[in-house]
């Protein structure tokens, strides 16, 4: 019982870490310091091909799974993160143990969906003119 109780705490911390993130928590700067290089073409091959957009969407645009997936076009999370995420998920994401993706390959997924335009303000889309 007690196991379970420190899993929910995680899982909240988690979550309240990854809101913060989306919200801006973090500036590209920072981000953008303490990514190592990674290749966005390969990102993509590998987020397509391990599954990410089944929950995240093909364009990173987050979706409704097992839950509300977070929108990962252009993350404010940064990679330390996101890493962390990826090896120890807060939520009912699959864990990517060193085995089975390397840093690199996270690396490369990062820089694609760093890559990626992520939402627009919603002042412009065309539906919400007056």
């Amino acid at each position: 019982m007690r196991k379970q109780g420190m899993r929910k705490l995680v899982n909240v911390i988690g979550m309240a870490l990854i809101a913060t993130f989306a919200a801006g928590g973090f500036d590209d700067a920072a981000r953008a310091q303490d990514a190592p290089p990674g290749d966005a073409a390969e990102g993509k091959r590998l987020y397509l091909a391990v599954g990410c957009f089944l929950c995240h969407g093909r364009s990173g645009q987050g979706g409704a799974m097992n839950g509300p997936a977070p929108i990962l076009a252009r993350t404010a999370m940064p990679f330390d993160g996101f890493k962390g995420q990826l090896r120890q998920p807060a939520t009912d994401m699959p864990a990517y143990s060193e085995k089975v993706m390397s840093d690199q390959q996270i690396a490369d997924i990062y820089a694609y969906v760093e890559s990626l335009p992520g939402p627009r303000p919603t002042k412009d889309m065309k539906i919400f003119d007056n």
